[in-house]
């Protein structure tokens, strides 16, 4: 009996510690819940107006109705409108359109003929995207025919196999950056103060600005050790195709890099220990992984979805990855993710210097 008394004891401890450790007692609560969200709400496999762009030679009445129909599927969203294909291409490249299709001016008399009504251009490296639209293509466009004269011919670019690892590897970059840098970081400031350092930070005439760069320099020398595994394994055992500029990938991930790393700056600035520290970065790491097109399309994410996941560096960072390892496009295709990344940086840099404080709490 004394025995279970001590057990209980001890028991009723521990839910009062649990109870006053809100940040333990959010993630009993938080972490299904937020999964449960993100599984049930954001995530799904089944795309929905993908954007691609329209090249339409014909420019008559039947092709503005063949455009309308594949419109009413709900499967595409015709954002852009080109007079040539090599425009189409571009974009298709640039990453604002994920395929284009293209009707040629003779578009009647393919019909007439039974041969392919025109082309879709398709951007293949997401898969579930390029196999959404080989579905739409092979559908004819006139269901009473006895003859499927609707089909169109189809070119995958990027990746015609329709490999898988070709688009997770690049993807796999952004996510181990992610939950290593991140977590490298977060617990940096914490652990000094559990140490015992901040105390002879505190006699020094570093700035709170030279603490956090100084933190995040050699985390960066890590991260580049961990891109050129990742792209050493990726080419070397899975084919994975290195189309673009090393350099253009470099400068890309040291943007990400740098703003992961601020990232987990500020989260250590408002962790009180290591474990807070590795708490808070869970809520980061789950729809950093989920959200950001990794593992499941963007396009298929609703409104909302997709808001949270334009403010995670992640997102942006498989972008480029995606754009110049497997697309060849550069940097200034993708100035808008690459200057998000550095916002990023700067404005998480600057709060987190304005959270530390250089005294003992």
């Amino acid at each position: 009996m004394s025995s279970l008394r001590r057990i209980k004891a001890i028991t009723l401890k521990e839910f009062r510690q649990l109870s006053r450790d809100r940040l333990t007692f959010a993630m009993v609560v938080m972490v299904p819940l937020l999964q449960l969200l993100l599984f049930g709400y954001a995530i799904n496999t089944k795309v929905r107006d993908i954007p691609v762009a329209l090249v339409d030679q014909a420019a008559t009445s039947q092709s503005r109705e063949l455009v309308a129909r594949m419109g009413a599927s709900q499967l595409v969203t015709f954002t852009e409108r080109f007079t040539q294909p090599r425009e189409a291409e571009t974009a298709i490249i640039a990453g604002r359109v994920r395929a284009a299709l293209i009707l040629p001016a003779d578009l009647e008399r393919r019909r007439q003929d039974g041969r392919p009504r025109g082309q879709w251009l398709v951007d293949g490296t997401d898969t579930l995207i390029a196999s959404a639209i080989l579905q739409l293509a092979s559908l004819p466009d006139d269901p009473g025919l006895i003859r499927p004269q609707g089909n169109f011919e189809v070119a995958l670019f990027f990746n015609p196999e329709r490999r898988a690892a070709v688009n997770i590897i690049p993807g796999l970059i952004g996510v181990i950056l992610t939950m290593t840098m991140v977590l490298f970081t977060a617990s940096a400031i914490v652990r000094e103060r559990e140490r015992g350092n901040l105390e002879l930070l505190i006699t020094t005439p570093v700035t709170p600005m030279e603490l956090m760069i100084g933190k995040i320099i050699p985390y960066i020398f890590a991260g580049l050790v961990q891109l050129v595994i990742i792209l050493s394994l990726g080419f070397f055992i899975f084919a994975v195709p290195l189309n673009g500029s090393p350099l253009q990938l470099l400068l890309a991930t040291l943007l990400f890099i740098a703003a992961s790393l601020v990232l987990g700056l500020v989260i250590s600035t408002l962790a009180k220990s290591q474990l807070q520290a590795m708490q808070m970065t869970v809520f980061v790491l789950i729809p950093s992984i989920l959200l950001s097109g990794f593992m499941f399309p963007y396009e298929g994410m609703p409104v909302a979805a997709q808001w949270l996941a334009e403010g995670l560096p992640a997102t942006h960072y498989m972008r480029l990855a995606r754009g110049i390892l497997l697309r060849d496009a550069d940097l200034l295709a993708l100035a808008p993710d690459a200057l998000w990344l550095a916002a990023f940086t700067l404005l998480g840099l600057a709060l987190a210097a304005r959270r530390f404080r250089k005294r003992l709490d």
